[in-house]
């Protein structure tokens, strides 16, 4: 492998520190992207359908990003039957955003990588110095 000395100006480049763990969670990730697209707000039970998920999990989700300030839970009754909004908070929706824009550079850099290399005509498997193997 190559000696390359990782300059100051590269230290933690490809930390992605904008990435957020609450929100990086498969589940959490669709759940915060269903109600980006509704701003009003998604009840319960079209959530659970939207991401997939069972009661539990998409409770147990949606707890985790209320104790995290990205969303906010309201209940109500319609029909005298009880019902579970939940919506983006403003600081979720400009936190998710920030996120997104930080997920947005991780694919620019994977982008470019790759297309360095094909215009390299390298592979990264070609590409290794004598003397090393496979562990």
């Amino acid at each position: 492998m190559p000696n390359k000395k990782i300059s100051e100006k590269d230290s933690g480049r490809f930390a992605y520190e904008g990435l957020e763990r609450v929100m990086h969670e498969k589940a959490r990730l669709g759940i915060l992207t269903s109600l980006m697209t509704h701003p009003q707000g998604v009840l319960f039970t079209e959530l659970k359908g939207l991401c997939a998920l069972s009661d539990g999990n998409l409770s147990r989700h949606i707890q985790a990003l209320e104790e995290a300030g990205l969303i906010e839970v309201w209940k109500g009754f319609k029909d005298r039957r009880p019902q579970t909004l939940c919506r983006l908070t403003k600081a979720g929706r400009e936190r998710f955003g920030e996120y997104l824009t930080e997920l947005e550079q991780v694919l620019k850099d994977a982008k470019a990588a790759e297309k360095l290399e094909k215009q390299k005509g390298k592979s990264a498997s070609k590409n290794i110095p004598e003397g090393w193997q496979l562990a």
